[in-house]
């Protein structure tokens, strides 16, 4: 009989208690997988009083302790990133496989992770770091690891993907909506990290990470959340044939000379209702990934909750589990490429600009001198009079984003400009 993989579990949240019933439920069937049985040594909570519903023999407050006694496998779904970047590193280091979904300390410190874990021969999983149940990353990481992957676009934040898909459907404030997904549950008593876009700038540093062989963390990622969404901006989107979503994207982008760069970049986005993601509604989660050889390929499904997150870490831990049992190693890290990360001002964008300005003869030649001045070249244009004011939307070509920003800040101070009603970049559409 192989001896058994012992699995050490760190916190038993929504997640983890998911984790803990999937752990005990069948054991044979999970054994089965593994090819040797897997048992549960301990579960470590900061209060074991407030866990009645746990096997009270596994229960204990010593996370380090338990890190440190002979277990295999060590699973982490407590979150942060202090103390607990200490004990995987500890854990990493002693030659014990780690299974985590916390993206906030792989989007920091996923680099020092790899290192410990390939000194020592340990793997490091992290599957359930983005998009929830989505298989995303292993696809990324290995399923396309023979082609180069040039883009990924997707909805990573279920939260503000609701609240947008809301705002859409029934042409409420942005207010009244967090309102609404709070009640529902949807959205956190604090939303910030979400409706800031700090969650999908963590995923999509982890994403770009991965699909471009390097070293992207999340002060690399540009961000903007959608708390200046208005109503306003869902309808004139829908005018034109457009919805938003927060988007995070991370491209592959070569210059005229051959070099590269990586983009990595979270914000709202304008795209065409015939998109893929246009459709994505509710809480869902999907990303597109393009490469050379595959084309386009698009991962769809729930990106949040216990259950469905659950799947992901056990997907992990057995991946885990079997490397153990057979003497082998999962996937090391692959940051050959090391490229920079392009800076915002620098990544090609498309804007949508709204304005509101004085009827009257030559407004437009004005704003369009503007555009010109800065080289941003005009799409389209669409204008709508009202008595003594006029409203004019801009969508322009693609041009460097600090460019387009200055254009935009230069039209704010004309006299016949009475206000920039809103900004938004535009995605999805051909030039």
């Amino acid at each position: 009989m192989t001896e058994p993989v012992k699995v050490a579990l760190l916190g038993c949240g929504t997640v983890g208690s998911e984790v803990t019933r999937m752990l005990l439920d069948d054991p044979g069937e999970l054994a089965a997988r593994v090819g040797a049985p897997v048992e549960l040594a301990g579960i470590a909570v900061r209060r074991p009083d407030k866990h009645p519903e746990l096997p009270q023999e596994l229960v204990t407050a010593d996370a380090t302790a338990l890190i440190d006694s002979d277990v295999d496998i060590v699973v982490e779904l407590i979150g942060g990133i202090d103390p607990v970047r200490g004990w995987l590193l500890s854990a990493l280091r002693k030659g014990k496989s780690v299974v985590t979904g916390n993206k906030a300390l792989l989007s920091e410190h996923a680099g020092e992770l790899a290192d410990a874990a390939a000194e020592s021969g340990a793997d490091l999983y992290y599957e359930a770091a983005v998009a929830g149940a989505i298989p995303l990353l292993r696809p990324v990481r290995e399923s396309l690891a023979g082609d180069r992957i040039t883009r990924v676009m997707g909805i990573v934040n279920g939260t503000t993907n609701f609240i947008l898909s809301a705002m859409d459907s029934t042409g409420a404030g942005y207010a009244e909506t967090l309102d609404e997904a709070t009640r529902l549950g949807y959205a956190e008593a604090d939303p910030t990290a979400d409706v800031d876009g700090y969650d999908a700038a963590s995923k999509a540093a982890i994403i770009a990470s991965l699909a471009f062989h390097s070293r992207v963390t999340a002060a690399d990622v540009y961000r903007e959340g959608i708390a200046g969404i208005s109503s306003s901006d869902i309808t004139a989107a829908k005018s034109l044939g457009r919805t938003v979503k927060l988007l995070s994207i991370c491209e592959r982008v070569t210059e005229e000379d051959g070099s590269e760069s990586v983009s990595a970049r979270v914000h709202p986005v304008m795209i065409p209702r015939s998109h893929q993601l246009a459709g994505v509604s509710g809480a869902f989660n999907a990303v597109y990934v393009e490469a050379e050889a595959a084309g386009q390929l698009m991962f769809y499904g729930q990106g949040a909750g216990g259950a469905p997150t659950a799947s992901a870490v056990l997907g992990d831990l057995v991946s885990a589990a079997r490397n153990k049992v057979a003497g082998g190693r999962g996937p090391r890290e692959s940051a050959h490429a090391a490229l920079p990360v392009r800076p915002m001002g620098q990544t090609p964008t498309r804007y949508h600009v709204s304005l509101d300005v004085a009827d009257k003869p030559g407004v437009l030649a004005q704003v369009a001198q503007v555009f010109a001045a800065h080289g941003v070249s005009i799409s389209t244009v669409r204008q709508r009079d009202r008595r003594s004011t006029a409203s004019l939307v801009v969508v322009t070509h693609q041009a460097p984003d600090a460019a387009l920003r200055s254009t935009v800040d230069e039209i704010d101070k004309l006299d016949v400009v009475r206000e920039v009603v809103s900004v938004m970049r535009v995605e999805g559409e051909a030039e």
